[in-house]
């Protein structure tokens, strides 16, 4: 018997947790809370510093409940945001987020979750996005 009695959400979250569960890997993390973080900050940092076009065509590949996480909050009129020249304005967010936690980096983060992401979304679409992002950004990219 499934747990939420309808397929497509049950699928989600085994796919979300596959996610996590790689993400926890990558980062040599057990809190799975702290991997969600970890992928829902990423993931709107590059949101808010995408084209409107790309904030889609990265959305319509993500698992729906990811998906859901994704564009929560997301103002289409107001973005994409001023692109950041420096590396440290475009982790600032991911610094941020896990200030409470100095021992985290923001480029292992970033890293981690680009990671993840060449295993489930398109080659080409993760090339269009690091073609947006600063140089100094992509280099910390896989």
């Amino acid at each position: 018997m499934s747990s939420t009695g309808l397929a497509s959400f049950d699928s989600t979250v085994q796919t979300t947790n596959v996610w996590l569960n790689e993400l926890m890997e990558e980062l040599g993390w057990k809190d799975r809370q702290r991997a969600y973080h970890a992928l829902r900050t990423v993931l709107h940092v590059l949101r808010d510093r995408l084209t409107i076009e790309e904030v889609t065509n990265l959305g319509a590949q993500l698992p729906m409940l990811i998906r859901g996480f994704y564009y929560e909050g997301w103002h289409p009129s107001r973005r994409p945001l001023k692109k950041p020249r420096k590396r440290e304005e475009f982790l600032a967010p991911i610094a941020d987020a896990f200030r409470d936690n100095p021992e985290i980096s923001p480029e292992g983060v970033l890293w981690a979750v680009f990671k993840v992401m060449e295993r489930h979304i398109s080659p080409g679409e993760i090339k269009d996005i690091k073609q947006i992002l600063p140089e100094s950004v992509r280099a910390l990219c896989p």
